[in-house]
Parts: C-alpha cells; structure tokens; sequence
C-alpha cells in the first residue's frame, strides 16, 4: 500500500473504533467499512514485469476507453486512453525504461474521465520518457472525483519497466502517447494491468 492510504484510511479507523466504544454499533461499522474501501483503494501490488524486447507495457489499471491515431507536438501519435475506476489499483508505472526528459502540469476542468474531452481539456500531469523503444508520452488525467494526482519522478531521472511514477486518487484516467510503429495488442474494451500487461511492441527497436 502507498503511504497515502494511511493518511485516509488510519483516521477512519480510529473513528470507527471510537464508536463503537462507545455502543454506535451502526455508525462505528459503516466508518470501518469506509476505511476497508479507503484502504482496499490505496493498496499497491507487486507485478510481474515482461522482459520482452521493444514492449510497451501499460502505465495503469483499467479499461482501455480509447484507441486513436492524432497529433501531437507537430507529429503523429497513436493513443491509448485508460479509464481508471474506484476499484482499480490508482499506482502508475513507467510504461518503457528509459530517462523522464520533461513534466507539465496543466491546469483544467474536470470532467468525467471516460469521456473522450477529458484527454485535452481536464487537469493533467504530462511526463515523457526516451528510452530505447523510442519516445512515450503519458498523461495522468484528473477525473470527476479524482481532484489529487501525485507524480513522485523528476526530469532527467532514469526509469525502469513497470517503475513506479506516481497515483491518481479517486478514479482518473490515463493516456499512452506512442509512435506509431509500435503494434498495438489491446483494444477497446479491454481490461489491463500496469507494468504486466503489453500495449504493444516497437518491432523497430527489437
């Protein structure tokens, strides 16, 4: 579990012994089961990370929203939106090894995180990394209830597969940034997991 999750879930805890010290059996309870669902949010798996040359492996738990081919910064990406709920694990990881080369922090609106106007117009935080499968993008999106996103990386730091990056709290989204050579293996509807799970692979940098 994220050093977050205790921050929320401990005071919960104690207020939920607390009542039913003293006899608030109902409230006490829901207080515990609000703190179990608190808790449950912040945990933080280990995952099996693949070796495979050239993968680009998913940055976040959810249901993959969105699969488009657009611009940015003058050149041609494809996207790969992940809607995050409640229910998933909320920790991002690095989808390539490689070295963060920038970070920005864009201010916005927050609207529901499945809908496609979210990728541009919600509060985001944007970092890349250059590695050798190439250059990734990925954007930590603020949904309607998530108002928190923690990044815990620099620019110029070095990154493994699957590290660590940071969290979004309370249901968000996140977008993936590739070249386009990259052959993509999910699609939407689909379910994935960060850091074991493969978006796709650069066969030009196997």
């Amino acid at each position: 579990m994220v050093k977050e999750g205790y921050w929320y879930g401990l005071p919960l805890v104690l207020i939920g012994g607390g009542l039913i010290g003293l006899r608030l059996y109902v409230s006490g309870g829901l207080f515990l089961l609000l703190a179990l669902l608190v808790l449950n949010f912040f945990r933080d798996p280990e995952r099996l990370i693949p070796t495979e040359p050239g993968a680009v492996v998913s940055p976040a738990d959810g249901k993959v929203v969105q699969v488009v081919v657009e611009s940015y910064e003058g050149r041609p990406v494809r996207r790969v939106s992940i809607f995050m709920s409640p229910l998933d694990v909320h920790v991002n990881r690095s989808p390539i090894e490689g070295v963060i080369r920038n970070v920005t922090y864009q201010q916005g609106a927050f609207h529901v995180a499945s809908q496609s106007r979210a990728s541009m117009e919600n509060e985001q935080n944007v970092f890349t990394v250059e590695g050798e499968q190439g250059t990734v993008v990925v954007k930590q999106i603020a949904g309607l209830l998530a108002r928190r996103i923690v990044f815990w990386k620099r620019p110029g730091d070095p990154l493994t597969r699957g590290e660590r990056v940071g969290l979004i709290k309370f249901g968000s989204r996140v977008d993936v940034l590739v070249d386009p050579e990259v052959e993509l293996r999910v699609k939407v509807g689909d379910h994935i997991r960060a850091g074991s799970d493969v978006l796709g692979t650069n066969r030009a940098k196997t």
